[in-house]
């Protein structure tokens, strides 16, 4: 049972990843279509963000109170309802309007399943869970990016991913005795006491607060990178919005293959190794971008930031446990899942406003400057946790 439990947990997470592409792939068309300012994709994206962080807050409570596969299931189904809902927009405020309810369903859910795994399964089904993220990241570019040259609009590939969501989500909602009757070493409750630590109780742990911001930074990145890849493809690549709606999912292959494969290196690295790695790669992406002119030669910069993005986020979560224990784990991803959130919230109108003044041309340099503050908050919570 617990072997057919991770295979649903991997489709949940493949239905999470499905409309967080969508955006930045669909923008470029969607701006001139709504007649709003390029900046405003920050808008929608701060707005679920928001929603995200509420629910990651309640999340630990929410599935002491009913459980992971409740809260999967429901959280599943909001989101494909929010997506239904962006794919009948045609205006602006209608798409903010449905970025709530889209938001309050990822948040709890992405917490919670995150915290199921790091309790009990090994480092590997981390890397391979988010994989499966990846996985539908890929397919968010590539079907938007069908629908806009086949004639169709951007409503088209939001509603396309919306049914795909709803068939995920009944799956998981069939899903529902897996986990009644999975096996004690997939339990549900496993190393979770019956009362919630306290926010002031979990910051007062030597390394959390540098845990957390080190997640905001990654998450900062990473954010960056998915909503605006395709207009710096755009504008540095020189590529029309249809084509780098598609040429967009290199970041989302490279973040893919690169937590397929990370999943068997975790046999032989360490988390704090593979966040280390991680970081390296990114930092060739960067160099890559900035060094190499536009074109097609942007296109392994993306590839290396997604690689090298792979192995941070699962690492992080997965290490969560084993650093702060597994009495506070529950809380405190919830928590680290808001500081994540909160980046997403703030930092993709904040490159909005920078790339408007600017050029959309600074994203390399923004992307650099957040990984060497990750970089540096990581090695001292690794200090302040004496994990060497």
């Amino acid at each position: 049972m617990a072997h057919l439990l991770i295979a649903v947990i991997y489709l949940a997470f493949i239905s999470l990843g499905l409309p967080d592409s969508l955006l930045g792939s669909a923008w470029p068309t969607m701006t001139g279509e709504l007649s709003v300012p390029l900046s405003y994709a920050g808008y929608i994206s701060m707005t679920i963000s928001a929603g995200t962080i509420l629910s990651s807050l309640m999340s630990d409570r929410l599935t002491r109170r009913f459980g992971t596969g409740t809260v999967t299931a429901v959280s599943v189904l909001l989101t494909a309802a929010a997506l239904f809902g962006f794919s009948v927009s045609k205006s602006y405020i209608l798409l903010i309007l449905w970025s709530v309810p889209y938001g309050l369903g990822a948040g709890s859910v992405d917490a919670a399943l995150n915290n199921y795994v790091a309790l009990n399964y090994k480092s590997s089904h981390m890397s391979w869970l988010h994989c499966m993220w990846g996985v539908g990241t890929v397919i968010g570019p590539y079907v938007m990016g069908h629908a806009l040259t086949s004639g169709m609009t951007w409503n088209a590939g939001y509603r396309i991913i919306s049914a795909l969501q709803l068939v995920l989500g009944i799956v998981v909602l069939f899903s529902m005795p897996l986990w009644k009757t999975a096996s004690p070493a997939a339990g549900e409750d496993r190393g979770v006491t019956e009362k919630a630590p306290t926010l002031r109780k979990l910051l007062s742990i030597s390394g959390v607060p540098h845990v957390l911001l080190t997640f905001f930074c990654y998450c900062s990145l990473e954010i960056v990178a998915i909503v605006w890849s395709g207009t710096y493809l755009v504008h540095k690549g020189g590529f029309t919005p249809e084509h780098a709606a598609s040429l967009s999912s290199m970041f989302f292959i490279g973040i893919t293959a690169g937590r397929a494969v990370g999943g068997f290196l975790t046999y032989r690295f360490s988390d704090k190794q593979m966040i280390r790695m991680g970081e390296a790669l990114i930092a060739a992406g960067v160099l890559s971008l900035i060094i190499l002119p536009g074109g097609y030669y942007s296109l392994p910069g993306l590839l290396l930031i997604g690689l090298g993005c792979a192995p941070i986020y699962p690492a992080v979560i997965h290490s969560t446990p084993e650093y702060f224990g597994a009495e506070n784990s529950g809380a405190l991803i919830g928590i680290q899942m808001a500081c994540a959130y909160t980046g997403m919230c703030l930092m993709p109108p904040v490159f909005g406003w920078i790339a408007e003044a600017t050029t959309p041309a600074v994203f390399p340099l923004v992307i650099g400057a957040f990984l060497a503050v990750m970089a540096y908050l990581h090695e001292a919570l690794v200090l302040k946790t004496k994990k060497k």
